[in-house]
């Protein structure tokens, strides 16, 4: 008997061996979804596609408190929203994926502390916002995306993040800054010469909320007048670094704005000031540059003018 298992046995790997031997050529399974799928069919293959009707009744995971850390609550009387004065209206920060900032209440000693950055010289902008609530928590949220020619934010990316504990009060003490006394929108003035004239830099807005009020403040190119803002900046943007590299990316130097605080210091230490800019326009901080006319090329613009229409 174990004379027929032993030969069995080595009649089996002979013919394993033999058959192993062979080139067979095996053509593989095509793992992706049939030709001519429909692309959001293509996406969900090869799982089943959601009933019409579930989309708009089943449940969907809601975003966490770092999403909206004033969430939830109901104006008591005599309560008012906050009203800024940051030129982005409702639908704007929407767009951007933020709770608008004219819907947060902002109670006790609550703040929130929010800043654009535009440069003139990309479509790419970003925003963070900053949050303290009163029980002692603080909460980050970050955006950035291409802000221009389309009728959405081009690669919008973003993050919402609590903080560690004890960060809230290094960003409560910012509320006392002389900063938020300064005028909206400045020039910077020195000592027996010209105005200065700002054509290239980084922009930001910087917008100050707190129960019942709100202060918005433009600072734009001239390192003396972002220096002013720097302690904002430094603490604001770099609660938002190291969550996100697509967002770190941005700022390459960090935030870092000590040549810009320098700047300021010898402004105001050779006599110099920033002075009201009678020149600044109210232009929203999330506006986009007008489309420019094309140009025909096939009739070139005249440089005489146009013939009087004559009189009846």
């Amino acid at each position: 008997m174990y004379a027929r298992l032993i030969l069995a046995a080595f009649f089996t790997m002979a013919i394993a061996g033999a058959a192993h031997g062979q080139l067979v050529k095996l053509k593989p399974k095509d793992a992706g979804p049939p030709p001519g799928t429909p692309p959001l069919a293509a996406e969900i293959w090869p799982f089943p596609a959601p009933d019409p009707k579930s989309w708009w009744d089943d449940k969907r995971p809601k975003a966490g408190e770092a999403a909206d850390p004033l969430g939830g609550r109901r104006l008591r009387k005599g309560e008012r929203l906050v009203e800024p004065d940051n030129g982005v209206d409702a639908s704007a920060y929407r767009l951007w994926g933020l709770m608008p900032l004219q819907w947060q209440l902002v109670r006790g000693g609550e703040m929130v502390l929010e800043v654009w950055v535009r440069p003139s010289t990309s479509v790419r902008q970003s925003v963070v916002r900053l949050t303290v609530r009163g029980d002692g928590d603080a909460f980050v949220q970050g955006r950035a995306g291409l802000a221009c020619c389309e009728a959405v934010i081009g690669r919008r990316m973003g993050f919402d993040t609590k903080l560690p504990s004890g960060s809230a009060p290094r960003f409560l003490a910012l509320r006392s800054l002389p900063l938020w006394r300064s005028p909206r929108d400045v020039r910077v003035a020195e000592t027996e010469s010209a105005d200065s004239l700002c054509l290239d830099g980084t922009a930001y807005d910087l917008t100050l909320a707190l129960p019942g009020r709100a202060v918005t403040l433009h600072r734009a190119c001239d390192p003396a007048e972002v220096g002013e803002a720097a302690d904002v900046l430094e603490a604001v943007l770099g609660a938002a670094l190291g969550h996100d590299p697509r967002f770190d990316v941005i700022f390459p130097g960090g935030a870092n704005y000590a040549a810009a605080r320098e700047a300021y210091r010898e402004l105001i230490a050779g006599g110099g000031r920033l002075k009201v800019n009678p020149d600044a326009r109210r232009a929203a901080v999330g506006s986009e540059p007008a489309p420019a006319a094309d140009v025909d090329a096939a009739s070139p613009a005249s440089d005489q003018p146009p013939a009087p229409v004559p009189a009846r």
